[in-house]
């Protein structure tokens, strides 16, 4: 029985530790106008910026990688991206947090 509350808690505890997506600009499912648009992501944990990496998924369906601009905060990803046209988009981003583990996820949003 103690053995099963110590894997519980070990187990709580490094879950709470993986880097969760807390906001993002633009917002999830969000319209925005272009063409230029600033990204931020925040986390709910500290985040390694020089191994993160941020695309973003273009109307047509082809990829082009972002360059992060310097963390301003441990927990958020920032970038900008240019020449944006009318359409559906996904932000594509992959981070490591501070316990070693990798999250991934996406923002789906609209420029009109």
């Amino acid at each position: 029985m103690i053995a099963a509350l110590v894997i519980g808690i070990l187990a709580a505890s490094q879950s709470a530790a993986h880097a969760i997506l807390v906001s993002a600009t633009p917002e999830v499912n969000g319209t925005i106008e272009g063409p230029k648009v600033h990204i931020r992501l925040r986390f709910n944990a500290r985040i390694d910026g020089s191994r993160s990496r941020l695309r973003i998924v273009l109307p047509d369906q082809s990829v082009r990688p972002l360059a992060l601009d310097r963390q301003e905060h441990p927990g958020t990803l920032d970038s900008e991206v240019t020449g944006l046209s009318s359409g559906a988009y996904r932000l594509q981003w992959q981070v490591l947090a501070g316990d070693g583990h990798i999250t991934r996820g996406e923002v789906p949003f609209q420029v009109k």
